[in-house]
């Protein structure tokens, strides 16, 4: 009994592992079918996306307006990035590729601003430091020409205004009182000789004209030399009086002093005029010409301009600032702009002539080109290089690239630029050139993906079970 019961266990053990053996050689070949079947249709999708068009043409990987026809680098070792048939943008012509193509909504989000070029006299302005400064031309010493001693001081303070003709000094010397007696004696020696004969009278006529004209040159009045002629009397002192009116701006005499021919005593300055010495920097010096307006002010009136005229530039330049000193002339109506004042300088020396610009803020400097984005059409912009000409406060002259009338990017330009360039680093990778083909490439390998991995996790659970 006992051996039945084993024998029937060992046949019901042998027909388990039969039928187990029969069902996996089933499901073995449908798993292997699946995994195959599965397989070439991923790999039919990649292939179909792995395999490119026909390469058009090659372009820069920066994204600037630069085609091959043929692979090479850039200045900094960058493959040139190849442009196939199909691709989103590509176009057989060349020039297709220098336009940006950003959606509707991103420039909206970017803040895109665009202005038409346009013809515009271009206000242009250089501004500078400077110095007010007295007229050199309008400073006048008093020197006597003899040696004398001070007598007397009628303005004894640096800084007093002064009249034309006002006395400032009296002085003493014995040389002026010898050169008055001499035309004394010669004076009555004339009316002496009157019945003598003409050769003795002309001698001491010459005698006394030669007197008279060395105090002329020693700067007496001529009122005090009319005086002597009228009456003979000779004085001992003379009156020096002011030449101009003005500021005495330096005073050396003092009460009894001795000085010596040549010696300066004062200094009157007339302000009624003054110059402004403006520092202006080497590289603005070819837009400066004499003649050209500029506005003055200073820190002491700020809500006051004054204006001038640039008379004369410099012909040196100062290595240390490296700046040339420009003269400004200027009137100054009530002495307001004192010597030695700071100034801020505004020189005018834009042309009225109209010409073409765009502003500034729409030009790109790489600092090797120029570059300004052309608006084409809604979302589609061309960067071009263009040609500066004059600069103004807001403006730019272009001489070469744009023309009247085009769009220019005028702010969010770098934002596009980089956009641009951005595409062009993804399309330098291998990779397609739009942001949004990008994404489609990373969900197709997702699917692919998926679609290797669902037979096996299949089989998996399966042969778990």
């Amino acid at each position: 009994m006992k051996a039945s019961a084993t024998l029937l266990a060992v046949v019901v053990v042998a027909a388990v592992g039969a039928a187990g053996y029969w069902l996996g050689s089933r499901n073995q070949p449908m798993s292997s079918d699946m995994t195959q079947a599965g397989a070439p249709t991923t790999a039919a999708a990649a292939g179909k996306q792995a395999q490119p068009g026909k390469v058009l043409y090659y372009r820069n990987p920066m994204g600037l307006a630069d085609t091959s026809p043929t692979p090479k680098k850039d200045p900094m070792g960058m493959d040139y990035v190849p442009v196939y048939e199909g691709e989103e943008g590509a176009s057989s012509t060349p020039g297709a590729a220098r336009q940006i193509r950003i959606s509707t909504e991103k420039v909206q989000k970017l803040g895109v601003r665009t202005e038409a070029a346009s013809m515009r006299a271009l206000g242009q302005s250089v501004r500078a430091s400077g110095r007010v400064e007295p007229d050199e031309r309008r400073i006048f010493a008093i020197a006597p020409k003899f040696e004398g001693y001070v007598e007397r001081l009628h303005v004894n303070v640096t800084g007093q205004p002064v009249s034309k003709g006002q006395p400032l000094f009296e002085v003493y010397s014995p040389e002026l009182v010898s050169a008055q007696r001499e035309y004394a004696i010669a004076a009555q020696g004339a009316s002496a000789l009157k019945d003598a004969g003409a050769e003795a009278l002309d001698a001491i006529k010459q005698l006394a004209e030669s007197s008279l004209t060395r105090l002329r040159n020693w700067d007496m009045a001529p009122e005090q030399i009319s005086a002597l002629v009228k009456t003979g009397e000779i004085r001992r002192t003379i009156t020096f009086r002011s030449p101009v009116s003005g500021i005495v701006t330096e005073k050396k005499a003092l009460q009894g002093m001795r000085f010596m021919p040549g010696d300066s005593l004062y200094q009157v300055t007339d302000l009624s005029s003054v110059w402004v010495m403006a520092d202006v920097f080497e590289q603005d010096l070819g837009l400066v010409k004499p003649g050209a307006k500029a506005n003055v002010r200073i820190n002491a009136y700020p809500n006051q301009a004054f204006k001038g005229v640039v008379t004369y530039i410099y012909p040196t330049l100062r290595a240390e600032t490296r700046t040339v000193p420009v003269r400004i002339e200027l009137a100054n109506p009530g002495q307001l702009l004192k010597p030695a004042m700071f100034a801020q300088v505004e020189l005018q020396v834009g042309s009225s002539k109209p010409v073409l610009t765009v502003p500034d803020s729409a030009v790109i400097d790489s600092g090797t080109r120029r570059l300004v984005l052309v608006q084409l059409q809604e979302g589609r912009f061309e960067p071009r290089e263009v040609r500066l000409g004059s600069r103004s406060d807001s403006y730019v002259e272009v001489l070469d690239g744009v023309r009247a009338g085009e769009r220019v990017v005028v702010a969010a330009n770098f934002l596009i630029d980089a956009e641009s360039n951005l595409r062009a680093a993804v399309g330098g990778m291998g990779g397609p050139a739009d942001h949004g083909g990008v994404a489609e490439a990373d969900t197709a390998g997702r699917a692919a993906s998926a679609s290797v991995a669902a037979p096996a996790a299949s089989a998996t659970s399966r042969s778990g079970r």
